[in-house]
Parts: C-alpha cells; structure tokens; sequence
C-alpha cells in the first residue's frame, strides 16, 4: 500500500495526506517520509508520533439504481462509485464487475484485489444470477438452447440456466459475465430485455431492505460466500 493511501485509509483526505508527507509529518521506519507514493506495505509508520496502521479490506454491497455508471470516477456522468459513503470511497474499493448504466440490483466492492479477480474471471466460474423483464414469455426450447451455451460470432457463451418466473419475466444464471452477455443470451433466444437486475453474486444476494441508491458493509457470512465461490483462502 503507498504512504498516501494508507492516510486517507486512516481518516485523512488525499489533500491532507499528501500535506503531511510534504511538512515531514510522518515517519516510516523511523525516517522522515518525503515520498507520498511510497510503498510502507510491513513497514512502521507514524503521523505526528502516532502509529498508523493498515486497516482491514473493504468488502461492500450497494443497490445500484439506473442512470449510473459502474466506474470510480467520470467527468460527466454520476458513478456507482459516488453513492458510498465518503469514509468508504476515501479506501477506493473497486467494484467486483460491471453494469450497464440502464442495469440495477448488486453491485459489490472490495479492497481485496485477488478475490475481485477471481469472482470476475471465467475459470472460476462464479454465478451470477439475473431477473429480467422481456419481451414475450421463453418456452423450453428456449431453455435448452441457452442451457446447450450460445454460439455467437465472437465467442461461445458457456451454458446459463433459464428459470420462468411469469408472463415475460426470467431469472437468468451465468458464470461469465461477458460485455452485455445476459441482454445477448435472451435476445439470441427470441426475448430482448426490457430491464435487468443483477440478484446475486457468489452466492451473495441483493439486501432487499437498501433501496436504490443504498449501501451497507457485508457481513461475515456474505464475505465468507464470497470466499468460498472464489476458492480461496480466507486469512
């Protein structure tokens, strides 16, 4: 972790952070640190005398509405990343996945760079599953054919699971999460999406209590569901 992040990690703005490094307020291993790029991973560190220790990762959940941008910063466009709490963005999680701006429901941030890649990655075959709105209502043709994995012009989609819920709306399961990979699956099947809610994650579901625009930390357990999808070891 650089010396920077670790302040603001600890309560300090990126301003006041790199304000502190610059009039010589902080030490590393008993030197006075002038480089707020610094890497102090291990490292003893002090601001003003008092020791600043790493924190432990972030692990978010947030009900993303539509009309945002799955990014941590854009010039034009409001992000998912600007609804979390100031303490929360100050430790810049990185969201696990994407959403199309028009696409709802979880939206999950972590600080932990080797789950975030695992529960992104195609080889670990992490499900996601969807609730979608569409067009006409899938028979079981329809099922089968996304069940057997679509073969588009770019790539083969691995198999997805198709669940009828009622008239026009389906509950989709995937393990991919390619660039408009759902919206793809049920158009190539006769259905086009009308909207779409990402439900769940790694075994992590959507809390139905936050409303769009909404937050909370996971708990242990909802953390623990996302190691164990991800198959790794939890420290």
């Amino acid at each position: 972790m650089r010396l920077d992040k670790l302040l603001t990690a600890a309560g300090l703005t990126r301003a006041q952070a790199k304000r502190a490094v610059a009039e010589g307020r902080a030490r590393v291993n008993g030197e006075v640190a002038r480089d707020a790029g610094l890497r102090v991973d291990g490292a003893q560190v002090l601001l003003d005398g008092r020791p600043v220790t790493e924190p432990g990762e972030v692990y978010w959940m947030l009900h993303k509405p539509a009309g945002v941008l799955t990014a941590m910063r854009d010039a034009r466009e409001k992000t998912a990343f600007s609804l979390l709490p100031e303490a929360v963005r100050r430790r810049e999680p990185s969201p696990i996945g994407r959403l199309d701006r028009d696409v709802t429901g979880l939206l999950l941030f972590t600080t932990h760079g080797e789950l975030l890649h695992r529960l992104i990655s195609p080889k670990y075959a992490v499900e996601k599953v969807y609730v979608a709105r569409v067009e006409g209502t899938p028979d079981e043709a329809a099922a089968r054919k996304l069940a057997a994995g679509v073969v588009f012009a770019d790539f083969t989609a691995r198999p997805a699971r198709l669940e009828v819920l009622g008239e026009r709306l389906v509950r989709l399961t995937v393990t991919e999460g390619r660039y408009h990979e759902v919206k793809r699956l049920l158009a190539a099947v006769g259905h086009p999406v009308l909207t779409l809610r990402r439900e769940s994650m790694g075994g992590v579901t959507l809390d139905a209590s936050l409303d769009a625009g909404e937050s909370r930390p996971l708990t242990d357990e909802e953390t623990g569901c996302l190691f164990r999808a991800a198959k790794l070891e939890r420290n």
